[in-house]
């Protein structure tokens, strides 16, 4: 049971507790009474300020909209006024820019197609809104007039500063091929830059603008006229330069044995020369081949002009090659893309069409000379044919896009150049075979026959060729395509046809030699001439070359040479029978010969004497040139003379066949061989 104090004190705290509750709820009540009541003052205020502002508005969206139509009356006022200031402009283009485009665009080209912008756009305008105004003709008349005048600035500047390109910088453009440096040192400008510019301008304008594309037949005709002037002046050039100096300024062009190119630098090709120059190292060492004579024109001696047209196209062609590469770099800032190919190639045809009929010339003086055998002159094609097949890569790259017809030219001229290349080397084969055995044209000393110098001479030049030649040959087989050749077959073939050229001049030197009365005189012709053609062969690389099919031709012409000195060497039996001891008398020592015996020891005596002299008198005149021979045959043949003689006479010599020995034993042994040491020497 709780104690009253306890509960009474309980109650008491209780009791103050919901005083305090009920102080706390009295204090919420008056509170909610004050908010409700300021509620109610709010939405009163918000009532009417709403009513305010719709009466506001009521009254202010009139006057927005009044003032917005009026700005946008306004924005119209101006937007009219602009336009009209702007159709208004179009009808004073004509007179504000008549005085610029009377004066022209020269000097002054930028603002002169600010002034054309200007009259095309008034065209333009008068074409889209009023077809019908007389401004309009006005305008487009202006508009020609100032089209007209931007093709004949365009044509000026062309005319004015396209210049033709100088031999001189043509030429340190072919050689900077070998360095890459010299190559941009001498890079074509064919038109200044500020030049250049304005022409690209009017051309962009023109095609744009103008609708006119004449100014593309403008631009291929005066580049065509430049560049057919440029190449025709390097040809004149080296006219000059060979008639005043003799050595024209010359890049280097490959002129290389096997026709591999080189950078060595050159005067010309000089292949005629060259040959001779190797012909007269022959004869320094006793090959001399310039007696007697052929129905071949002979190659020495022949005009330099070969030379120098040779070498003047060769350098039109790589020029042409050079010039047409930098044309179709300028072509390109000027005229439009889808136009390029086609001005292009109206562009080359002039100058093309001289080199392709210069070629043909070529080709058409190299059928009359064939005619005439004059095979000197044929040989220009080789070299020219070389440098054509050589650069026709290059060719073909520069004419790419290009028309077929223009594309085909340069393969066309190759195949002519084949075709009487391979013709000329048949004819010549054929004419080595069947040179007349003229008696009148053989040498009377027995040297070398002018045949057989030619043949070999010809021969030479191949080497320089030896690709060339033997596609010639290889592209007149029917067995194999123009392009299916390859060098070893076209080696092969060269080989076969020297070794063919050789055999026919064989065949032939064998019919000369018959025309001599005397066999010891045909037998030291065939010598000079079989031991001319060994040496030949063995100073060049011919004997390389023939020996790829003729294996064993060296050793075959070794013995035709042995076979011949042999030959000759019998013409003595008749000296040296006299005194052969198996023809002499047999007598006892020291017993008394008969008449019969002393008579026959005379006539030994005088048959020998008459013999000798009379050999040494004709063979004198005879001749071997080659030194080494020619020590060779005396050296042997007065051995055999000087042993049977010294034989003879030490056995005769003592004996008293007569009372006038000295009339019989006119010649001692030594006597003997110094007349045979005089054999085959003119000069003694």
């Amino acid at each position: 049971m709780i104690p009253p104090q306890e509960a009474s004190a309980r109650r008491r705290e209780i009791e103050d507790k919901l005083k305090q509750e009920e102080e706390t709820l009295s204090f919420i009540r008056d509170s909610l009474e004050k908010s409700d009541q300021l509620t109610k003052n709010m939405v009163s205020i918000l009532s009417s300020f709403e009513s305010r502002l719709m009466k506001l508005e009521n009254s202010i969206i009139p006057v927005h909209k009044q003032t917005e139509n009026l700005q946008r009356l306004q924005e119209n006022v101006e937007k009219t006024l602009s336009c009209l200031d702007h159709v208004i402009s179009y009808y004073h283009v004509a007179s504000d820019t008549e005085k610029i485009i009377r004066e022209g665009p020269t000097g002054r080209l930028e603002e002169y197609l600010g002034s054309m912008a200007k009259i095309q756009k008034a065209v333009e305008y008068f074409q889209d809104n009023s077809p019908d105004s007389p401004e309009l003709n006005k305008v487009k008349l202006l508009f020609e007039r100032g089209k007209e005048a931007l093709e004949s600035e365009f044509r000026s500047l062309m005319t004015r500063h396209s210049k033709v390109v100088s031999p001189v910088l043509i030429l340190d453009l072919i050689s900077g091929d070998d360095d890459l440096e010299a190559q941009e040192d001498v890079a074509l400008e064919h038109l200044p830059e500020s030049v250049l510019q304005d022409v690209i301008r009017i051309s962009r304008w023109l095609v744009e603008y103008g609708r006119n594309q004449d100014f593309m037949n403008v631009y291929y005709q005066i580049r065509s006229s430049q560049l057919d002037r440029s190449i025709k002046g390097l040809k004149e050039h080296f006219h000059k330069s060979s008639s005043s100096s003799g050595v024209p300024y010359s890049p280097a062009i490959p002129n290389k044995r096997k026709d591999t190119p080189t950078k060595k630098p050159v005067k010309r090709p000089g292949t005629i020369r060259k040959a001779q120059n190797l012909l007269k190292q022959y004869s320094q060492h006793g090959l001399d081949g310039k007696k007697g004579g052929s129905n071949l024109i002979p190659l020495e001696g022949r005009d330099d002009m070969l030379d120098v047209e040779t070498d003047a196209y060769i350098h039109c062609v790589s020029a042409f090659v050079k010039l047409a590469q930098s044309e179709y770099q300028l072509l390109a800032d000027i005229i439009p893309e889808h136009h390029q190919k086609k001005t292009f190639d109206s562009l080359i045809q002039d100058a093309l069409d001289g080199l392709m009929l210069e070629g043909e010339n070529i080709v058409s003086a190299a059928r009359k000379a064939i005619v005439r055998h004059d095979f000197s002159t044929v040989l220009t094609v080789f070299p020219i044919l070389r440098h054509l097949k050589q650069t026709k890569p290059e060719f073909d790259q520069v004419l790419q896009g290009t028309a077929a017809s223009t594309k085909n030219k340069l393969p066309g001229l190759i195949t002519s150049m084949e075709t009487i290349g391979a013709k000329a080397l048949e004819d010549f084969a054929d004419n080595i075979k069947n040179d007349p055995d003229k008696e009148y044209n053989m040498p009377k000393d027995g040297t070398v026959h002018e045949l057989t110098s030619n043949a070999i001479l010809f021969l030479q030049q191949l080497l320089d060729f030896q690709e060339t030649a033997g596609a010639m040959l290889a592209s007149q087989e029917t067995s194999s395509s123009a392009t299916s050749y390859s060098s070893e077959f076209s080696k092969r073939l060269l080989s076969t046809y020297i070794c063919k050229v050789l055999g026919n001049l064989q065949l032939n030197l064998l019919s000369k030699s018959k025309v001599y009365e005397d066999p010891a005189l045909s037998a030291i012709f065939l010598h000079n001439n079989y031991n001319y053609i060994l040496k030949s062969l063995e100073k060049s690389e011919l004997i390389q070359l023939v020996a790829v099919t003729q294996k064993t031709a060296e050793r075959s012409y070794r013995e035709h040479i042995e076979q011949q000195i042999q030959t000759y060497q019998r013409s003595w039996l008749k000296v040296t029978d006299y005194i052969a001891e198996k023809t002499l008398p047999v007598f006892q020592p020291g017993v008394k010969l008969r008449d019969k015996e002393r008579q026959i020891i005379k006539e030994r005596f005088k048959g020998f004497n008459d013999g000798l002299e009379e050999l040494c008198k004709i063979q004198k005149a005879w001749a071997i040139p080659d030194t080494e021979q020619r020590d060779r045959i005396r050296q042997a043949q007065k051995t055999i003379v000087k042993e049977t003689y010294g034989a003879f006479l030490q056995k005769f010599g003592s004996v008293p066949f007569t009372k006038n020995p000295e009339k019989y034993i006119k010649y001692g042994v030594e006597q003997v061989g110094d007349m045979i040491d005089r054999l085959f020497d003119t000069s003694a």
